[in-house]
């Protein structure tokens, strides 16, 4: 069985999309790989890690990743499980269109100036239902390529604050600490126990965190498990089973964070998904 996965969920003059999967056998930093068109890549499962030079980004569910095209890069899968990413490229005149002026590197191709940027989480539910309706093919062509301009545009409009304005220091620290969380979504944590993996002070870690990935540590590894939630739905008759599995201390709690994040009850989602 390959390590990489591609299978091709759309492909028109306009957008492609690809569903990959990476089984993450390499733990370490892998050949050099190449883009070959600038593409938007979100993480829905899993987690792995992003070099170019010497900067790194966290790949994970609650982030949107930026490959330029002809850029150098190479990956790493510090914790185990591999990964599962949506990948999108939009044909690039259209996609300088798209693009915010905060992002563009040069107005000449469309080339981002950052590896990364947070999203929320109704982003994460659209890359959900159209992965669903796409693998499905209970979608049109005409609609697809529309929601995929949607997911770009809210993707690249949410200013996350991990920019360049973060230390190296604050950076490492914050990496460090997604990698913590990824490596047991259902664990429990306490502050004291992250900051023990992590090497800062409780106070120290919620200060930086906050400050570089502009919310709170709690909030985003809540949003972490309710983008797991959206991957392991159709696995689960019983969502009080799922919910109890991703940490939640009861089925209430789940569903009414689910409901916050993106705008209907665990079980509305799954019915709505199944049609697609």
């Amino acid at each position: 069985m390959p390590d990489v996965t591609v299978d091709t969920l759309l492909n028109t003059p306009t957008i492609a999309v690809r569903d990959v999967c990476c089984l993450g056998t390499c733990k370490h930093k892998s050949e050099s790989e190449c883009a070959t068109a600038t593409q938007l890549v979100f993480p829905y499962r899993g987690v792995y890690m992003r070099h170019v030079g010497s900067d790194n980004a966290i790949a994970d569910a609650n982030q949107v990743l930026f490959f330029n095209a002809g850029q150098e890069y190479q990956v790493s899968h510090p914790v185990i499980g591999g990964d599962a990413c949506l990948s999108i490229s939009i044909d690039a005149p259209l996609l300088l269109e798209l693009m915010p002026a905060e992002l563009l590197e040069t107005r000449q191709r469309p080339s981002f100036k950052r590896q990364q940027q947070r999203i929320d989480p109704r982003a994460q539910a659209l890359v959900a239902l159209l992965r669903h309706s796409l693998r499905n093919g209970a979608i049109e062509t005409l609609e697809a390529e529309t929601l995929m301009f949607t997911l770009v545009r809210r993707a690249m409009g949410l200013n996350a604050k991990f920019t360049s304005s973060a230390s190296h220091g604050h950076r490492k620290l914050v990496e460090r600490t997604k990698l913590v969380l990824a490596s047991d979504l259902s664990r429990r944590w306490t502050l004291a126990e992250i900051a023990a993996e992590t090497g800062g002070s409780p106070v120290y870690l919620t200060q930086v965190f906050q400050q570089v990935e502009g919310m709170p540590l709690y909030k985003y590894q809540m949003q972490l498990r309710l983008a797991r939630a959206l991957d392991l739905l159709h696995q689960y008759d019983d969502l009080s089973a799922l919910g109890l599995d991703l940490g939640f201390s009861s089925h209430s709690h789940f569903s009414a964070a689910f409901r916050q994040a993106f705008g209907s009850s665990p079980s509305a989602f799954k019915q709505s998904a199944a049609q697609c």
